[in-house]
């Protein structure tokens, strides 16, 4: 357990020194702008490796809840554990999340320490960083778009499109199916499973959002579009959400 307290620390390390030299490289751009940058960075790296972990290396998380963790999974929830913890600090500092945002970077972070803990249930954290994270990309672009004042074209209408989408299915469908087998099954215990349902009935408060913000859109699609592009955000502070 050594071990793993010691690469925890490593990784945070890592992601402030990430996060140091992107503001030093981007010294003209807001603090917000680079720690999207780590962000994105993180989301890309999160589902590369849980997405090889959950269709490569096994087990199926669908069928093999409960098992042992294996050093792969080890390793990938060091890694998120680490960026959690850096932009939990980060939004407190700021302060440019709500509660229930907060709530999420909080349960992810006591979820993998408790996975990383009983020495179980892995497969089940990684695949739930893989249905979390697979969004990250384009919510994070969605932001820069607006940030460069190119939101309101045909490409922020796509991004928005694919986002919704894939927040839908992952997060509902895959992840409500997720969710049953965790379960009915009888390996998991019944702290992981609370986890899941926890974590499950937070991504249907982040869906009340979705599907108000879709509605919005849809609305916005039907009016005449205006000559120029919709402005850049004045304050530049819209909250970071995963």
């Amino acid at each position: 357990m050594a071990v793993v307290v010691l690469a925890v620390l490593l990784c945070i390390s890592c992601w402030v020194s990430l996060y140091s030299i992107l503001c030093g490289l981007n010294g003209s751009r807001s603090y917000e702008w680079n720690c999207r940058l780590v962000t994105l960075a993180h989301g890309i790296l999160a589902v590369c490796i849980t997405g090889y972990i959950g269709y490569v290396d096994g087990p199926w998380p669908f069928t093999y809840p409960g098992t042992k963790n294996t050093p792969l999974q080890i390793s990938a929830m060091v890694v998120s554990l680490g960026y959690f913890i850096f932009d939990m600090a980060w939004c407190v500092y700021f302060r440019t999340e709500g509660p229930v945002m907060l709530a999420h970077h909080t349960m992810s972070i006591l979820g993998i320490l408790l996975t990383l803990w009983l020495g179980e249930s892995g497969i089940e954290s990684c695949a739930v960083l893989f249905g979390s994270e697979i969004t990250n990309p384009l919510l994070q672009a969605r932001w820069f778009l607006k940030q460069t004042g190119r939101y309101g074209t045909r490409l922020g209408d796509v991004v928005d499109v694919l986002f919704v989408l894939l927040f839908v299915l992952m997060r509902v469908f895959v992840g409500g199916t997720m969710l049953y087998c965790e379960l009915i099954s009888p390996r998991p215990r019944f702290f992981i499973k609370c986890g899941g349902v926890a974590m499950y009935a937070l991504s249907w408060v982040f869906m009340v959002d979705i599907v108000r913000f879709a509605r919005r859109k849809s609305r916005s699609w039907r009016r005449p579009k205006p000559d120029q592009l919709e402005t850049v955000a004045a304050n530049g502070h819209e909250g970071k959400k995963e």
